[in-house]
This record gives structure tokens, sequence and C-alpha cells, in this order.
């Protein structure tokens, strides 16, 4: 038996469309089974919010995971271009484990976690507003990830082959953010995400085809 991945991207009702073309690019590129949970505040113990809905949610992951095995949050404005099992793989037995090769307040935008070392993140932690969070000083352990895990969109050139882009100024979707090499990726994973293929191709041969609506 096969435990699926564990893959939590947050999701901001004003832009469902990045819940979307992220959780397609984690799906089609993994070699193994994926489980996908957007964080939906609403569905979840804590009211604490930022910027966005998922701004502190990102931190609920180990306990939604009841502190066991490996779990991962991306935010929505990502596409992954390699096999996540391949970043499942590294991380090590860091509490959570994030790219530092890029600005600081990026760290936590890609976090893997060993959820079994993050007891301090309960829901009770999270929402108090004491709690900075994003400083990772809860963390015992922080481990370092490749830098292709977390390429940065927008802020200079992006090297080498990422396997995973962050359009972190937003997607291109937008004047303000358009430019980019890399935005076509981005709309690519749009347009196969939004696809079907032709009804003969699909349901040509099936029951339903020679049957009358009711």
């Amino acid at each position: 038996m096969i435990d699926p991945l564990r893959v939590f991207i947050g999701a901001d009702p004003r832009q469902p469309v990045a819940l979307t073309v992220a959780a397609h690019s984690v799906t089609w590129h993994s070699s193994v089974p994926v489980a996908i949970t957007p964080l939906i505040l609403n569905q979840l113990p804590i009211k604490r919010r930022g910027l966005t809905e998922f701004t502190f949610s990102r931190f609920l992951v180990p306990w939604l995971c009841g502190f066991r095995g490996k779990a991962l949050f991306m935010d929505a404005d990502m596409i992954v271009q390699g096999d996540i099992a391949e970043l499942f793989e590294l991380g090590g037995m860091n509490a959570v484990s994030v790219v530092q090769d890029q600005e600081r307040f990026e760290w936590p935008s890609m976090m893997l976690f060993n959820c079994s070392s993050c007891f301090r993140l309960t829901p009770e932690f999270i929402d108090n507003d004491k709690n900075a969070l994003f400083d990772l000083a809860w963390a015992p352990f922080v481990g370092s990830l490749p830098k292709e895990w977390n390429a940065v969109v927008g802020y200079g050139p992006v090297e080498g082959n990422p396997k995973l882009l962050h359009f972190t100024r937003g997607l291109p979707v937008w004047d303000e953010t358009r430019g980019n090499p890399q935005d076509e990726v981005w709309f690519d994973e749009l347009k196969t995400a939004n696809s079907t293929c032709a009804y003969n191709d699909l349901m040509a041969k099936s029951i339903h085809h020679n049957r009358k609506a009711a």
C-alpha cells in the first residue's frame, strides 16, 4: 500500500485560478499518488489572517496531519515542474526544511514539515498574534532545500531548470506582473488545467452516447 504524499496549498477566494493551476502542476508531474488539501480559512480552527487567508494557516499543516509523517505546504502562486516525490526525499530529520538561498521572508512560502517535530504549532499557538511564526523560531531545527525547489520569479534572472516556480510578485495575469520569461510556463499550465478533449474522443464508445437526455 502506498500512502499518498500530503500536499497543502494556500487558497485565497480572490483568485481560485491560482489553486487550480498549482494543484494541477503537482498532480501531473508526480510519479506517485498525491493528496492535495487546499487551506480554506473558514474550514480551519483559526481566524488569524494577513495579506492572504493562508498567511498563517500554513502553519497548521503538522496539526492537520496529526503530527505524523511528512507534509508539504506551498503558496498558491507556485507551479511545480519537477517530481514532488523527489522533494519529499529531502529535508532529513529537520522539523521544517525550506529554500534558504533567497530573501528571508520567502522561506515559509514552501515548507517541508517533519510533522512529529512541530508540536508547538497548535491552533492556539498559531492564532496568538504575539507569535511571529514566520521567523521559524518554533522549529528546533530548520533544514535547507535546493534553490531549484523555490525559484522566485520577478526579482532577477531565474537560473538553471527550476523544479518549482514561485510567482511571488503575483500571477502573470496583470500588467504589473507580466514580462518575465517564465510567464508562458504558467499560462501553458493554465491551458492544460482548463482543457478537455473532443466529445467523441472521450464519450463516443460509452453507454451514454446513444441515450437521449431525460
